[in-house]
C-alpha cells in the first residue's frame, strides 16, 4: 500500500497556537505534532507519501526529516485547491512511476487514533477490498449525535468480513457497501442517525486502486484530470497546470458519485483535534494552573507561566506569545468567526505567529519596532544561512550558545558564546554551524526597515538564491 498523508489546511479553530505560518499538524498539541503522529501510525502500511502545501514545504521537510524519509517522499502544491487536487495529484504522480496497481491509502495529517492496532487492521481488511475494485472508507461509529461531522449511510449489504481473532478478543470488522453520504446535520437528524444504526462519520480515509480512482477522476472530474494530464514526470511544471486547477473536496467531486463502494465502521479512539473544546477533552492543564472555586476549566499554557482561576467555570484558556483566547466551553467552533474578524481589521496575528521555520533553522522576534528589531536566531547543525546583504538594515551578532563561523565579506570569522560582530549595512555575509550542536545568537537589527525581504541571495544551499 502507499499511504498518502494530506496536509493541507490551518485548522483556524485552533487559533492562536494554529495559525496559516504554522498549521495545527506541526503543532506539539498532544506531546508530538500531529503529522508525525500520523506518519508513524500508517509506516507499517507502506513508506507513505506527503502531499502539503508549498508554504508548509520547510515544516513538512523537518518532519520528514525526524523520521528518516527521503524528501522525495514530499509533493508540494503551489497553491491549495482542496483534497479532489491532491489526491488526483498524487495519483498522476503514481502513474507516472508505473505504480497504477498499487493500492492508495488516503489520511489526513491532523487526525488522531489512540487505537493504532485496531486502525491497521481496519486498513488491511479495506486494502483488500480496495484490490477487489471498489473504493473503501473507514467509517467511525458515532459515540453521540455530532452536527460537526459529515456520516456515511451503510446498506446491510456485506462486501467482506475479518472475523478477528478470538484469543485476542477482537470483534469482527465488516466492510458494507455505502447508500450515500450525507452533510453535517443539524441536532434533530444527528439523533436520528445515531438511533438509526446505519450512520458512521466520515473521518475522510479513503482506499482504492490508482489505476481504478484514475477512471473514477476520469469520469466525474475531467477537467482536472485532463488538466493533471499535462504535468511532466517530474512535476516540474506544477506551478503553471495548477494555476488553472479549480479547488473541490474529494467527498464531493468524486465520492458522492460512486456507486461501487463500501464503509468498515470502527473503533478506533479517533478525533479530528478540530477545536479547542476537543483539545480539552483529550490532554489536562498541566500543574502550573491553580483553581479556587472554579471548575471544568482548560488552560493552554505558555511554556512555565503559572496561571490562577478564581470563581470562573467552563472556560477554555489559550496562551501564546502574542495572542490570548479566552472562550466557553461549547463555544470554540466559533474561534473561525473570530479569526476573520481579526482578518478584515489587518492583525498579523491572526495568520502570522512571532517565529518562522527557515530550512537551517528558526528564528524568534523578541521585539519588533520603528527604531529597532530584536530576534533569536537557531542554526541546526550543519547547516548555513545563504550569502546575503541587506539594503536597509544593519546587524549585531551576539552568540548565545555553539561556536558558528561567520563569513563578512568573504572573511572568515569564529566566534563563540559571549562574542559578537558587526554587520554593516550592504556587507555581505553569512553564518554556518559546523558543530553537533544548535548555534544560538541574539540579533539586533538597526534601520529603516526591517521586512524579510530585504535580503538579496549571493549563494544558497536551499534553491532561494
Amino acid at each position: 500500500m502507499v499511504p498518502i498523508v494530506l496536509s493541507g489546511g490551518s485548522g483556524t479553530r485552533l487559533w492562536p497556537v494554529s495559525r496559516a505560518s504554522f498549521p495545527k499538524q506541526f503543532n506539539d498539541l498532544l506531546g508530538e505534532s500531529l503529522l508525525a503522529r500520523t506518519l508513524r501510525r500508517v509506516a507499517p502500511l507502506g513508506r507513505p507519501l506527503v502531499v502539503a502545501g508549498a508554504g508548509s514545504r520547510v515544516l513538512a521537510r523537518r518532519v520528514l526529516d525526524d523520521l528518516g524519509l527521503p524528501p522525495e517522499q514530499g509533493i508540494y502544491e503551489p497553491v491549495g485547491r482542496n483534497t479532489a487536487p491532491a489526491l488526483a495529484l498524487a495519483c498522476r504522480h503514481l502513474l507516472a512511476a508505473g505504480r497504477g496497481d498499487e493500492v492508495v491509502g488516503s489520511f489526513p495529517s491532523d487526525h488522531l487514533i489512540t487505537d493504532e492496532e485496531g486502525f491497521l487492521r481496519a486498513a488491511r481488511l479495506a486494502e483488500h477490498c480496495a484490490r477487489r475494485g471498489v473504493v473503501a472508507t473507514l467509517g467511525i461509529r458515532p459515540s453521540h449525535a455530532e452536527t460537526g461531522y459529515g456520516y456515511i449511510e451503510l446498506d446491510e449489504h456485506l462486501f467482506a468480513r475479518d472475523i478477528g481473532d478470538p484469543e485476542e478478543h477482537e470483534e469482527p470488522l465488516e466492510a458494507r457497501s455505502v447508500r450515500g453520504f450525507r452533510e453535517k446535520p443539524d441536532a434533530a437528524t444527528a439523533e436520528r442517525f445515531l438511533a438509526d444504526g446505519n450512520f458512521v462519520w466520515n473521518a475522510g480515509m479513503f482506499f482504492f486502486r490508482v489505476a481504478d480512482m484514475a477512471g473514477h477522476f476520469e469520469r466525474l472530474m475531467p477537467e482536472l484530470w485532463s488538466r493533471l494530464g499535462e504535468l511532466a514526470d517530474d512535476l516540474s511544471n506544477l506551478a503553471e497546470v495548477y494555476e488553472e486547477v479549480v479547488p473541490e473536496s474529494f467527498d464531493y467531486g468524486v465520492m458522492e458519485h460512486l456507486e461501487a463502494q463500501v464503509s468498515i465502521p470502527c473503533d478506533i479512539g479517533w478525533s479530528d483535534v478540530g477545536s479547542w473544546d476537543e483539545v480539552a477533552r483529550l490532554r489536562a492543564s498541566g500543574p502550573t494552573v491553580f483553581e479556587h472555586q472554579a471548575r471544568e476549566n482548560f488552560v493552554y499554557p505558555l511554556r512555565e507561566k503559572v496561571y490562577g482561576l478564581v470563581g470562573v467555570d467552563g472556560l477554555l484558556v489559550v496562551d501564546t506569545d502574542d495572542a490570548l483566547l479566552i472562550a466557553r466551553r461549547g463555544a470554540s467552533q466559533e474561534v473561525k468567526e473570530l479569526v476573520g474578524q481579526m482578518k478584515a481589521a489587518g492583525r498579523r496575528e491572526a495568520e502570522e505567529h512571532p517565529f518562522e521555520f527557515r530550512p537551517w533553522g528558526d528564528f524568534e522576534i523578541l521585539r519588533d519596532t520603528e527604531q529597532f528589531k530584536a530576534k533569536i536566531l537557531r542554526v541546526s547543525p550543519g547547516r548555513q544561512l545563504s550569502y546575503q546583504s541587506h539594503r536597509h538594515r544593519t546587524e549585531h551578532w551576539v552568540i548565545v550558545r555553539g561556536h558558528p563561523e561567520v563569513v563578512l565579506d568573504d572573511e572568515v570569522h569564529h566566534l563563540g558564546p559571549g562574542e559578537h560582530i558587526q554587520i554593516p549595512q550592504g556587507a555581505r555575509h553569512r553564518i554556518r554551524n559546523p558543530g553537533e550542536d544548535t548555534v544560538e545568537l541574539v540579533e539586533i537589527q538597526l534601520g529603516t526597515y526591517f521586512g524579510e525581504d530585504d535580503i538579496e541571495r549571493y549563494e544558497d544551499d536551499f534553491g532561494r538564491a
